[in-house]
């Protein structure tokens, strides 16, 4: 990879990785969930009755949005690398802007389930 270094890349790579093993764990909590309100006959006030105020489901999705904005610009970098030939700031900065976009959607929603 050009204008990336050895030592930059490295970590990304454990970022990652670490991002992943918290995103599957999220993953199967936020599918318990699912299951869970489905299997109860939750309607969606009664499942946004029960987030409202809650700050352990507030804290869960937040982690998962942090996550989630940790993860995706690596991949969408190698991606942009690999496919679109992008190299360089260029491709950083637009991933970087990605990840930025898709932190502020994912806490709005976040913000707007919990509160």
């Amino acid at each position: 990879m050009q204008g990336i270094s050895l030592r930059t890349q490295a970590r990304l790579w454990y970022w990652q990785r670490m991002s992943a093993s918290v995103l599957a764990l999220c993953v199967f909590v936020h599918l318990g969930v699912i299951i869970y309100a489905v299997h109860s006959g939750l309607s969606a006030s009664a499942i946004l009755g029960r987030t409202r105020g809650n700050l352990l489901f507030g804290a869960f999705y937040t982690v998962f949005v942090v996550a989630c904005a940790i993860h995706v610009p690596v991949g969408l970098l190698r991606i942009a690398e690999e496919w679109l030939h992008w190299r360089g700031k260029p491709a950083q900065v637009t991933c970087l802007a990605f990840s930025a976009g898709l932190a502020l959607m994912g806490l709005r929603a976040v913000y707007g389930v919990i509160l």
